[in-house]
């Protein structure tokens, strides 16, 4: 598994030459009302082990929380199950909002 720093994710999205990843946003749904990447694809963490099935395990894949801990969590279980392109958000939304997009809503 590879940790992107926010920065990093940021440049990635804005390279039109390089495929975007799917943003796998494993937080509770009132965190992801708060605030979320645009794009990113809503599954709770607890909800990952039955509907892991909905990701393609060839591409590349960031997941997302708040800080980087659950989302590490979510990235070992999907390498577990033979993902093979999977990414974590090092800092979560938080190092997104402070190092990226300072109008994101922070809780």
């Amino acid at each position: 598994m590879q940790q992107l720093s926010a920065p990093q994710l940021a440049q990635w999205l804005a390279d039109d030459s390089r495929p975007a990843p799917v943003l796998l946003d494993v937080r509770e749904p009132w965190e992801f009302e708060l605030c979320h990447l645009d794009g990113a694809q809503h599954m709770p963490m607890h909800l990952v082990p039955v509907r892991f099935g909905e990701l393609n395990p060839d591409q590349d894949i960031v997941v997302i929380c708040h800080h980087g801990a659950r989302s590490m969590q979510v990235g070992m279980f999907l390498e577990s199950r033979g993902f093979a392109a999977i990414n974590n958000l090092a800092g979560g939304v938080e190092a997104w909002a402070t190092e990226v997009d300072p109008a994101m809503r922070r809780y």
